[in-house]
């Protein structure tokens, strides 16, 4: 049996742009000798409907005061290639390498000098050796080195090879190093974007009293049917605050969105979202969701490669929550007791009429993982019910590491511990922009203009930073 596809959950928006029938209790017929008995509190049957908290459970918020903002991070400390071309043929006791690999923006050269031991290895596998570099042209991107292996070079000629530096020789009484390396800072930026949203109401409908108790998720209550609205907005409000975070895009050159003349009032930049950044300079899982120790280990194995974050917090959907407990629920065995079997997990006083809990929320497979559900993955609104067809854009879950990590602040001036992901608002002495509201109009208790209606305005100015991208895991379909 499977679940059936109707009756099935409504995606029909409950917000109208404008006051309809709808909004009301229309059933005045006082005629019919049997009036129906009502409830005054309407039902929440769709329980807390906001989908936002992530942000504010991994980062944090900080001002900003600038249209731009940049950090920078850190390169690697050593120096390795692996699209290098080898000029000699096997035995040769000298040879030419020529550096293929795209070089740090700006600086136009090979980070390799001549007195320095490099160990050099056939991509394909079929040998290495140890060598000394003995000349460097840095303008061609070549340097030359001499085996160390009496036997010489150990591989055809041009072969594509991986090249690492691992110390240097000299001989006694001579003179130092020539030249010197620069720290490879990789500078990155984001600029925030202008969120807004509005609720209006005329001063006539406020006077509009409803039949039924409405209340909100955060708690308001009453009986005028434009209260439940207008914190429905600040909801919906608060909620785009961090799904613009998550899912925002830069508007590339020559696009639609880019075009300042079609969109002389709208935004025109965008910006770099989450799921952006991951995707473009984190890692990817595009095959499904990893459902093996063996998948998990090759995820651990890029890890290894990258910051090598002791904890990380894995936020899944509901179905890859369920593969990550139904994997680690096979690996355990089930004893016996007489008659009653118990799993092993958990307690050492199991017994068989305790509560089995068949969900897991971490484990450890060379780090930490916690697991924890993402509603928005699941809601049916957002992103959840998404068709789960490779290319479909949809999203499984996101590995965030947990802590922070340290860049070099330009506006203080000096290296700062930042948590990987926080936003940036715009704030100053005089205008913070984090989370702004006002009222306009003549009701409602606003006096600003002649307007017979109440305007409550929502603004926030924020971008986000996803520092340390090469540090998350994005899965997707």
């Amino acid at each position: 049996m499977a679940v059936q596809a109707s009756p099935g959950f409504a995606l029909q928006p409950s917000a109208e742009q404008v006051p309809l029938s709808t909004n009301y209790i229309t059933n005045f017929d006082f005629l019919n000798q049997y009036l129906p008995d009502t409830y005054e509190k309407e039902f929440e049957r769709y329980g807390n409907r906001t989908i936002s908290s992530f942000l504010r459970m991994v980062g944090a918020e900080m001002p900003s005061n600038s249209d731009l903002i940049k950090w920078a991070e850190q390169g690697r400390l050593h120096t390795k290639y692996v699209s290098c071309t080898v000029s000699g043929v096997a035995g040769d006791d000298v040879t030419t390498v020529t550096v293929g690999d795209a070089l740090v923006p700006g600086s136009g050269s090979i980070a390799v000098r001549a007195g320095q031991t490099v160990m050099i290895s056939d991509n394909a596998g079929t040998g290495s050796n140890k060598a000394i570099v003995t000349a460097v042209d840095t303008a061609a991107g070549t340097f030359d080195i001499a085996f160390y292996e009496a036997a010489g070079q150990a591989f055809a000629t041009d072969i594509t090879a991986s090249v690492f530096i691992y110390g240097s020789e000299f001989k006694k009484g001579t003179g130092g190093m020539n030249g010197s390396l620069e720290a490879d800072d990789i500078i990155f930026e984001n600029s925030p974007i202008i969120i807004k949203d509005k609720y209006a109401v005329s001063g006539s409908d406020m006077a509009q009293i409803g039949w039924v108790e409405v209340t909100t998720e955060n708690g308001a209550a009453g009986y005028l049917w434009y209260l439940k609205s207008e914190h429905e907005t600040r909801l919906r409000f608060d909620d785009y605050l961090e799904t613009a975070m998550i899912e925002a895009v830069p508007a590339e050159a020559n696009s639609g969105a880019a075009n300042a003349a079609l969109n002389p009032t709208y935004g025109n930049k965008g910006s770099e979202g989450v799921f952006y950044v991951v995707n473009n300079r984190g890692n990817v899982w595009g095959a499904g969701n990893p459902t093996t120790l063996t998948e998990f280990d090759t995820i651990v194995s890029r890890l290894d490669k990258q910051g090598a974050i002791e904890e990380n917090v894995l936020f899944v959907d509901r179905d890859f929550g369920f593969d990550i407990d139904d994997m680690l629920a096979g690996l355990n065995g089930y004893s016996s007791t007489g008659a009653a079997n118990f799993a092993s997990f958990g307690l050492f006083d199991n017994d068989k009429d305790m509560a089995l809990n068949l969900g897991f929320t971490g484990f450890r497979r060379g780090y930490d993982f916690y697991k924890s559900d993402w509603k928005y993955l699941n809601d049916p609104t957002m992103r959840g019910s998404m068709s789960g067809v490779a290319g479909s854009g949809k999203v499984n879950g996101l590995l965030v590491p947990a802590g922070s990590t340290s860049v070099y602040d330009q506006i203080l001036g000096k290296n700062a511990k930042r948590p990987f992901l926080h936003v940036r608002y715009r704030a100053s002495e005089t205008e913070d922009r984090r989370y702004k509201t006002w009222i306009t109009g003549s009701a409602g208790g606003a006096q600003t203009s002649d307007l017979d209606a109440m305007e409550v305005h929502f603004l926030s100015e924020r971008a986000v930073c996803t520092l340390g991208a090469n540090n998350f895991f994005l899965f997707n379909e």
